[in-house]
């Protein structure tokens, strides 16, 4: 995929290899992005729309203005929803929110406990 790293591209098919997740069972479709961007986002089609159809899911990505880039953030995407919804609560992505909510969590206390020791 043109504008991503080899690296990242072998590390995406690796983790869709390793959930099976198979290019064949993709439909891939390209549509034309809205919002900012301007002429540019107006004529070309690089927002990237993905069904993995034994799941059913489906990701739509146009966070940038090239496609080659949209489509590799929207198979992660893909891979990330279907990581979770067969690991549920084991998928990486999900450990790493609940990491980033116990850290949140933690600092709050310390700040309660703080503005009370200088009541």
């Amino acid at each position: 995929m043109e504008g991503v790293r080899a690296e990242k591209v072998k590390e995406l098919r690796e983790r869709m290899e390793a959930l099976g997740i198979r290019e064949e069972e993709i439909t891939e479709k390209f549509v034309r992005s809205g919002g900012h961007g301007g002429q540019k986002v107006n004529k070309t089609s690089t927002c990237v729309y993905l069904k993995h159809i034994p799941t059913g899911i489906e990701v739509k990505c146009q966070e940038s203005r090239s496609q080659p880039l949209n489509r590799f953030l929207a198979r992660r995407y893909l891979t990330e929803k279907i990581e979770l919804k067969l690991l549920g609560t084991e998928s990486p992505a999900e450990k790493a929110r609940q990491k980033i909510r116990k850290q949140k969590l933690r600092r709050k206390r310390k700040a309660k406990v703080k503005g009370q020791a200088g009541h």
